[in-house]
């Protein structure tokens, strides 16, 4: 009697045994510069070294601050890649060198950096994300207000545009948060006391970005982000109704705003986000441009962009769309149209409020 044996998958076995698991990102998190993150990253680095982990500096942004000299010190550091523009040059982190290299954990400081031209990537974040593919361990730094979402917010609190922003989905899907808090007072203090930037800087920082009140919201952004991040993904109970946003735009620079709030709404409600725009008659050059730009901050916010043919006026193509994703949400600006235009053409948000069922309708002011 002859025993029949499962046939097993060896070469399927084998490449999985051989493709690298990928690494665990550490992102320590502050609500400014001059914090601490960098010399807490520091910190850790050197601990792992001093246990028997091949761990080095891939990338490290001191702006000549002795504290952050000084917790470096001693510690092994990867060259960097030189990138000639011109006359001058430039220094990235070296993603090739470090995948021959393969340590086991590096540091990459100031995840929103812009990369050179011609580097591999244009962001260092997508860099990082290269590093995890390939099984290796990354620490890295980010200040809450380079997060895609909170754009508009950090803009209309403190007056700053920040231009360097990192997508929300690099910090949910990080291993493991560690929030950097320090009280607006102390950090205003280790400006005053010169560990932040140069004497010629500090009265600038302190009147401007640094100001108590703009400090004071900063930091409630980065404690509750940090905690939306820990709610999201911790273990869920029985599922509820999947809840659907919808950001409703039109080809104009204030549709940015909206679909940043939509991605905070869809965060908090655990939902999908989609943004959607009926396509004109008629697209401009600027308008299809701000199409691409909206297209980018929606995916940056782990939602999907697309443009709706017209089916009818642009309130009908709307309602259809929105039966046929089945919303719960939508999010739509406060209308631009004259009073005379609205009587003529029909209000779209009275439309949508008329016409649907069971969906919960925001209108952002444009203010």
């Amino acid at each position: 009697m002859t025993q029949e044996h499962t046939p097993e998958r060896l070469t399927l076995r084998r490449a999985e045994a051989l493709a690298p698991r990928r690494g665990i990102h550490k992102i320590f998190v502050g609500m400014a510069a001059g914090v601490g993150k960098t010399y807490r990253a520091l910190s850790e680095l050197r601990e792992r070294l001093e246990r028997g982990e091949d761990a080095l500096i891939g990338v490290l942004e001191t702006h000549g601050r002795a504290g952050t000299i000084a917790a470096a010190e001693g510690l092994p550091v990867f060259l960097r890649r030189e990138v000639v523009r011109g006359s001058v040059i430039l220094t990235e982190l070296d993603v090739d060198g470090l995948l021959v290299r393969r340590p086991f954990v590096v540091l990459i400081d100031e995840l929103a950096h812009t990369n050179a031209p011609g580097s591999p990537h244009d962001k260092r974040w997508q860099d990082v994300n290269t590093l995890l593919d390939a099984g290796i361990h990354v620490l890295s730094t980010m200040n809450v207000q380079h997060l895609e979402s909170l754009n508009d917010t950090v803009a209309r609190l403190t007056g700053v545009r920040v231009r360097e922003r990192v997508p929300d989905h690099v910090l949910s899907e990080a291993d493991e948060l560690v929030l950097i808090d320090l009280t607006p007072d102390d950090l205003r203090a280790r400006l005053r006391a010169g560990k932040v930037y140069g004497p010629e800087k500090v009265e600038q920082a302190l009147g401007n970005f640094f100001t108590g009140p703009n400090l004071t919201a900063l930091r409630e952004i980065a404690l509750r982000q940090v905690a939306n991040v820990v709610e999201l993904g911790a273990p869920e109970g029985q599922p509820g109704v999947q809840e659907i946003v919808v950001v409703a735009v039109a080809a104009e620079e204030t549709a940015a705003r909206l679909i940043r709030r939509g991605g905070q709404l869809a965060a908090r409600l655990h939902a999908d986000l989609h943004v959607v725009t009926v396509r004109p008659a008629r697209l401009s050059r600027s308008q299809s441009q701000l199409l691409d730009t909206f297209r980018a901050i929606t995916h940056a916010l782990g939602g999907q962009f697309e443009v709706l043919s017209p089916a009818g006026n642009v309130a009908q193509t709307l309602i259809r769309y929105l039966e046929s994703v089945h919303a719960t949400q939508i999010v739509m600006g406060e209308t631009s149209r004259s009073r005379w235009a609205e009587f003529l053409r029909g209000d779209l948000i009275k439309t949508v409020l008329r016409e649907t069922k069971n969906v919960d309708v925001y209108v952002i002011t444009r203010e």
